[in-house]
């Protein structure tokens, strides 16, 4: 197994999807808010996440979720610009992301669709 992407040593690999910093919504009882936190979207259709950039391929993920049949889509409800939202088909958790621009939620989505939608 290859962890992360050092693609000079193993040039077959594949690219990520997608990668780079979202916020994520925490809704620990502990902290609530907005956390940025790096994200790779792999081809296998599963969304990696870490505290920084640097942690990918160096670090194991802080959570690893499988988007195949997940449920995606733009989330209004919060009332902050760019959000989105994933229901994984497995489990009952909600993720809020927000994205720095509508741009970057629009390449986001499109590459989240691609991975629900194999």
């Amino acid at each position: 197994m290859v962890v992360g992407s050092d693609i000079s040593r193993y040039p077959n690999t594949p690219r990520p999807t997608c990668r780079g910093y979202l916020h994520k919504r925490t809704q620990s009882a502990i902290l609530k808010g907005w956390r940025k936190r790096w994200f790779v979207l792999k081809h296998n259709g599963y969304l990696h996440y870490y505290k920084h950039k640097k942690d990918e391929g160096k670090c194991r993920p802080l959570e690893v979720t499988k988007l195949e049949g997940a449920e995606v889509g733009v989330d209004t409800s919060l009332g902050k610009p760019f959000v989105f939202k994933c229901i994984p088909q497995s489990g009952n958790r909600i993720f809020y992301f927000c994205a720095t621009s509508n741009q970057e939620m629009k390449r986001w989505l499109e590459a989240m669709d691609k991975a629900v939608h194999p």
